[in-house]
This record gives C-alpha cells, sequence and structure tokens, in this order.
C-alpha cells in the first residue's frame, strides 16, 4: 500500500473521499474484428483485439473497465470493426475489419485486418490493415490476378502472410500471445483466417490463428462456406466468408483481466467480474468479460 490523497480525476468521489494507491497487473484485449464477405472472390480474415499487458500500473480510486465487444459481419460485405477495451488509463483498440472479395484494403486496428482476393483489374494487390504500435500486427494483402484467395488478419503475436499474385491457398491468422496472469498459461487474440477460393473445397481451409481466430471460409467445404467465429472473451478476429456469397465470422469480445496483491486488493467492484482467490498465491485475480469498475481502499 502506499498513499492516499483526494482524487480529482479517474476515481473522482463526493465529499473529497480519499482512496489508496497500488500497483495492479493487467491484461486488457479489445474486441476481434468481422470478417469479409465472399462478394465474388474470397473475404478477408479479421484482425484480432489490441492487446495490452504489463506488470504494474498504479491505480486509485474508482477505475473504470470496458470490455469491447466483437466486430460483426454484414453478408457479403466488409466485417465490422472491433471495440475498444479499457480500463483506467489503458485503451485497447479494437480489432480491423476483414475486407469484402472485391478491391478493398483490411481495416486498420489493434491488429490490422486481412484483404480480400481483387479480380477486378488483375493487376492491383489489396493491402492488410495496419496495426496499433504495440498491441498487435498486421494483416495480410490479398491474391490478384489469377489468385482468388484472401489473407488472414493479424493477431497479437504474430502477422498474417501475404497471397502473392496468382498463388493459392488462403493464408492462416496471424497467431496470437499466451499469457499467464491468471496463473497458467492461455494464448489470446488471434487473427481470423482468409477464405479459399473457387479452385480449392474441403480439403482446403485457412485457419485461425492460435488464440481463438476464425477458420476462413471455402467455396465448398463442412462448414458452408461461411467465416468460423472468433472466440468470446479472447479478441479473436472472425474468419473471412468463402467467395459464392458467404459472409465472414463475427468477432469475439475482449477482456479484461487484474491481478492484485491479497495485501491491497480493496473488495469493491461492479460488473461482476469472476473473484479468483487460489490460482495464484497471494494476489486475487479479477476476470471481466463486461464492463464494471474496481475501486482501491478508502483511506
Amino acid at each position: 500500500m502506499s498513499f492516499g490523497y483526494t482524487v480529482l480525476g479517474f476515481g473522482s468521489s463526493a465529499g473529497g473521499v480519499t482512496h489508496s494507491t497500488h500497483d495492479v497487473e493487467y491484461l486488457v484485449i479489445a474486441g476481434g474484428g468481422g470478417g469479409g464477405g465472399g462478394a465474388g472472390y474470397a473475404g478477408g480474415g479479421a484482425g484480432a483485439g489490441g492487446y495490452r499487458t504489463a506488470s504494474s500500473l498504479s491505480v486509485t480510486g474508482a477505475c473504470t473497465v470496458t470490455v469491447g465487444g466483437g466486430g460483426g459481419v454484414n453478408g457479403t460485405s466488409h466485417g465490422d470493426y472491433g471495440n475498444d477495451s479499457v480500463f483506467f488509463t489503458i485503451t485497447s483498440d479494437g480489432g480491423g475489419r476483414g475486407s469484402l472479395g472485391q478491391g478493398t484494403d483490411g481495416g486498420d486496428g489493434g491488429s490490422g485486418g486481412g484483404a480480400g482476393a481483387n479480380r477486378n483489374d488483375g493487376v492491383n494487390t489489396n493491402n492488410g490493415g495496419s496495426a496499433t504500435a504495440g498491441q498487435g500486427n498486421d494483416g495480410g494483402n490479398g491474391g490478384y490476378a489469377t489468385s482468388t484467395c484472401g489473407a488472414g488478419g493479424g493477431g497479437a503475436g504474430a502477422a498474417a502472410a501475404d497471397v502473392p499474385a496468382g498463388t493459392e491457398p488462403a493464408t492462416a491468422g496471424g497467431a496470437g500471445l499466451a499469457s499467464s496472469i491468471t496463473g497458467s498459461s492461455v494464448t489470446r487474440a488471434g487473427g481470423g483466417g482468409g477464405a479459399a477460393s473457387y479452385n480449392f473445397f474441403s480439403d482446403q481451409i485457412a485457419v485461425g490463428g492460435s488464440g481463438g481466430g476464425g477458420d476462413g471460409g471455402a467455396r465448398q467445404t463442412a462448414n458452408g462456406g461461411l467465416g468460423g467465429t472468433g472466440t468470446a472473451n479472447k479478441g479473436a478476429g472472425g474468419g473471412g466468408g468463402g467467395p459464392t456469397s458467404n459472409s465472414g465470422g463475427a468477432g469475439g469480445s475482449g477482456v479484461v483481466i487484474l491481478k492484485i496483491a491479497d495485501a491491497d486488493y480493496s473488495g469493491v467492484t461492479t460488473g461482476s467480474p469472476t473473484v479468483d482467490t487460489s490460482s495464484v498465491s497471494n494476489y486475487t485475480i479479477l476476470i471481466y468479460n463486461g464492463s464494471g469498475t474496481y475501486t482501491t481502499a478508502e483511506n
């Protein structure tokens, strides 16, 4: 525990109430983007939500927690961007959308969305979306010329590969990152896989990145050509939709996880986080799958 003082900004309280200040380890992951639809050609996979973590952040008063939802899908159009997650002064950016399968770029975000295939002019590639610095990785560039494949979205741990001109198959989503903040290693924030082309059937699926990324769809597959959904509360990107008018997959919602020394933990929360007092000795773990607050103790 450290000093207390009258809170004026974050964590402000009426009547000059003072709150303790202490350090918190955090993992803040935003919602993953939605995969692009297959509008004649294969859609791109979506980027994972921004991934921010640190072993120490000084907090005081009522600390806001916002858990971003995953991006939705719009049939054979672009996916939607993921929504931001927030803890106190830390904001993670929502994942970039996957593009539809005709002549468009993937969206920028925490991790960038993958681009769909471009057969509009047979010359110019579609660019993958760019990641926010320090939060994720870029989406892949889509195929063009004789390729009808989409690229994967970026993940927290790795960028998605490009689809070169005239080359099959679609590319997988970028890998997520592992964290042991809860006492065991869990990988989150994988990118969505790009959708496969007309030329590949049930034997060719571009998988989502480790950490919950949705698989890309294909023309004729067991999943009906639909992009796979990103895993909820991992901030994973949705997969791209297959080329015969299939929708991409929705992005997974984010998560906020706090690790607080038992000596500092106030027990004052809103939003009904999961409270784990046994997985890590001498620490309380708060897992927020929805929005709320954590408030440090009053002096």
